[in-house]
């Protein structure tokens, strides 16, 4: 069974830093392109930022360009969130996603495997 689990979330004042850990199991994702989504309550499903397969390429959500950090070992089959300088509007559930291809793509559509979330809470 193909399965992507999230960890690292937690309650982190304003200004800290949390790492996010997203673990696949069941088939190797190291030829797909990945991403982080996170969800607010009541709003949409919003995308973060992107890596593709290798790597080397990562695009950012301009809420969050500056202070957070995208990164995979595809040895480890894991991707990685470094969130630094936390604000209150980062709050949210985190999601992890696998897409069918190698590049990267900010529609939420193209992805086909999620991972069940993990909450990022920041207080003020």
């Amino acid at each position: 069974q193909v399965s992507l689990v999230e960890s690292g979330g937690g309650l982190v004042q304003a200004g800290g830093s949390l790492r996010l850990s997203c673990a696949a199991s069941g088939r190797t994702f190291s030829s797909n392109a990945m991403a982080w989504f996170r969800q607010a309550p009541g709003k949409e499903h919003e995308f973060v930022t992107g890596i593709n397969w290798s790597g080397d390429s990562t695009y950012y959500a301009d809420s969050v360009k500056g202070r957070f950090t995208i990164s995979r070992d595809n040895a480890k089959n894991t991707m990685y969130l470094q969130m630094n300088n936390l604000k209150p509007e980062d709050t949210a559930v985190y999601y992890c996603a696998a897409a069918p291809r190698r590049y990267i793509t900010g529609g939420r559509g193209d992805y086909n495997h999620w991972g069940q979330g993990t909450q990022v809470t920041v207080s003020s």
